[in-house]
């Protein structure tokens, strides 16, 4: 089934596009970060896309080392604290061009006030015994941070109480008013360090999540709290099925999500206090779970671009789940493509929602968007360049093809302004080659769908080896590339007509930009290619 649309833009149009794709990214636990692999995925992350906060777990973890205990001359119980492997992590994150999204879990084993851990790698996700210790915590690793890095910096870190207290694996029994407590107690130590710290939460996930909300900002209306921005989480599939190590959930439907955060905004716009705080959404993905095979495929990365073009509408930044495959809360994955949450496979491979990413980025938050629908979105450069993504977004496959005929009006005037002066080049004396009314243009796409970039397929047709070769992982990142096309196309009465097709689950970013030829004397394309006519004359 092929499905066409004719779509007209006006250069000069202005449409509502909220594009924070950068903002920030997500992470598997803190003490990943010293590991080789974890920083060559992070590096290769920030090449390509450029994150500007990176937000995980576990700063408080054991593997961190940060809290420590011994015991002083008279017996008595001491605190001391241990930043050696804190400055590493942040040493290598500044390095990156990364700030840390802080935030503040789990509890340290020796100030708990439980036993119960969740994942691998045993987060302690009780209250503290005492909150004088937990309070004393947070102060001295903020202060550390400020001495090391300065106040400017550091106060430009948001700070975010816990991870998803209304879920019991993650706060003990989901005990909504001990989290209240939690917040207080923080938001209250935190202010006293200094006030220009901003402090957000409730980090909400999924369950009960209007209804935490409301408690969550009655609560601080009640207390007199006033917190700098609200978060939540957010995830799009079903209950998943399980097979061994793996689930195979369906999507939701988009819209019911869009309309689930837009609650979560008219909840908060509700208190006169609170009307227009920011809201992040410190995790989002497809499935919440990190051996879910969809997170790998081309599907995957067709409804993230749909959740991309709109998740600015409500939301001051959104944080995807996570950069890379260095992730171990379910364990030590087995094989390269595992279902994990990153943008980035194992051994340094792009999967196919990475260049959903990339080409978001490209089309920067500061440029005017000049059209937006449920499977395009197009900006224009300062320069006059137009930049595109389209997409092919399903919940289920449909065989379903979208052909875009796509006419932009690149000038006011008609075609008069595509023409220019007799004898005179258009281009000559614009800057980077382009000019306003150039009559020509190059169009350039770049693919990727289930035929163009799809390593998830080749490592299948592999057999799926667990274990890479040195030349397999060499073709599985030759094969995660884009597919790249271009053609000259000419202004006609004062637009240009681009033409795209997007086969299911597929992924299109286009430019589009005026056309500054610098021919070297002598040299002709057609003959050097040999045209048309000259092949008709050859014998045979």
């Amino acid at each position: 089934m092929t499905e066409k649309k004719n779509v007209s833009v006006q250069h000069d149009a202005q449409v509502p596009f909220h594009n924070r794709v950068c903002g920030c990214i997500g992470t598997g636990r803190m003490g990943l970060a010293l590991q080789k692999e974890y920083y060559e995925q992070l590096k290769l992350v920030q090449e390509e896309i450029g994150f500007k906060h990176i937000r995980g777990h576990g700063l408080f973890n054991e593997d961190m080392a940060i809290y420590q205990e011994y015991t002083d001359a008279e017996g008595n119980r001491r605190a001391e604290y241990n930043f050696t492997y804190l400055d590493m992590v942040m040493d290598s994150y500044r390095e990156l061009g990364l700030t840390p999204f802080l935030e503040l879990g789990f509890m340290p084993a020796q100030i708990a006030s439980g036993s119960q851990t969740i994942f691998y790698w045993k987060g302690n996700t009780t209250p503290p015994a005492d909150y004088a210790d937990w309070c004393a915590l947070v102060r001295a690793v903020l202060s550390h941070l400020m001495n090391r890095y300065g106040r400017d910096e550091v106060l430009t870190w948001p700070i975010e109480v816990w991870n998803e207290p209304n879920l019991p694996g993650f706060w003990k029994d989901a005990d909504m008013q001990e989290y209240f407590r939690l917040f207080k107690e923080t938001f209250l130590a935190i202010k006293a360090l200094d006030p220009a710290f901003q402090v957000g939460g409730p980090a909400i996930c999924g369950v009960k999540d209007e209804l935490w909300m409301r408690c969550f900002l009655d609560f601080c209306r009640t207390e007199g709290l006033a917190p700098d921005f609200i978060t939540r989480h957010h995830y799009t599939i079903e209950v998943p099925e399980w097979d061994g190590h793996y689930g195979y959930p369906e999507l939701s439907d988009p819209e019911a999500g869009f309309a689930n955060l837009k609650t979560t905004r008219d909840i908060t716009d509700s208190y006169a206090e609170f009307r227009g705080l920011p809201i992040h959404i410190t995790e989002f993905n497809t499935s919440y779970h990190p051996r879910t095979p969809l997170h790998d495929t081309n599907q995957n990365a067709a409804y993230i671009a749909h959740q991309l073009s709109r998740l600015g509408d409500v939301s001051e930044s959104y944080s995807y789940w996570t950069f890379g495959d260095i992730f171990e809360e379910t364990g030590v994955p087995f094989t390269p493509f595992h279902g994990g949450f990153g943008l980035v496979a194992n051994g340094c491979i792009p999967k196919p929602t990475f260049w959903t990413f990339v080409f978001f980025g490209r089309l920067k938050e500061e440029n005017r968007c000049i059209y937006r629908s449920d499977d395009c979105v197009i900006v224009r450069m300062p320069d006059g360049e137009f930049r595109g993504i389209a997409w092919n977004s399903g919940r289920v496959r449909r065989e379903r093809t979208l052909e875009l005929s796509i006419d932009i009006k690149t000038e006011e005037g008609g075609e008069s302004a595509a023409k220019p002066e007799a004898g005179r080049d258009v281009n000559a004396d614009r800057p980077e080659g382009r000019e306003k009314n150039a009559a020509e243009y190059i169009f350039v796409t770049q693919t990727v769908d289930e035929d163009t970039c799809n390593p998830l397929k080749l490592w299948h047709d592999m057999g799926e080896p667990a274990s890479l070769a040195p030349w397999q992982k060499k073709l599985l990142k030759e094969e995660a590339r884009p597919f790249i096309q271009s053609s000259r196309l000419k202004a006609e009465k004062g637009s240009v007509c681009v033409k795209l097709e997007v086969k299911e689950f597929g992924v299109v970013y286009f430019t589009l930009t005026g056309l500054r030829s610098e021919n070297d004397r002598g040299f002709d394309y057609e003959r050097a290619v040999g045209s048309l006519s000259d092949c008709k004359n050859l014998p045979g």
